[in-house]
């Protein structure tokens, strides 16, 4: 388990808003109406799976290099890092 996780992610911009997957993490996915919460929520999205993923003892997939993505029209690319903590007990 690391400490910190940082995973490529589409934004992809639409008249309706703005939909987030991660290439790398099928069905990580979250969507919003302006880029501060789209960022925001893919946060969440991925500490989310990622958790999930270590507790159903899941192999964590390595990360793309967010330059070997292909983007489509409407799609930009941000990296989205994620901090774990692991809980101590004394």
């Amino acid at each position: 388990m690391k400490d910190r996780y940082t995973y490529p992610a589409i934004l992809n911009y639409a008249d309706d808003g703005i939909s987030v997957s991660f290439p790398d993490l099928p069905g990580c996915l979250t969507c919003a109406h302006d880029t501060e919460t789209a960022i925001t929520r893919a946060k969440e999205a991925l500490g989310l799976y990622l958790y999930d993923s270590e507790q159903c003892g899941e192999d964590i997939p390595q990360p793309s290099d967010i330059s070997d993505l292909e983007l489509g029209p409407g799609d930009n690319s941000v990296l989205i890092d994620v901090l774990c903590h692991q809980s101590v007990t004394v």
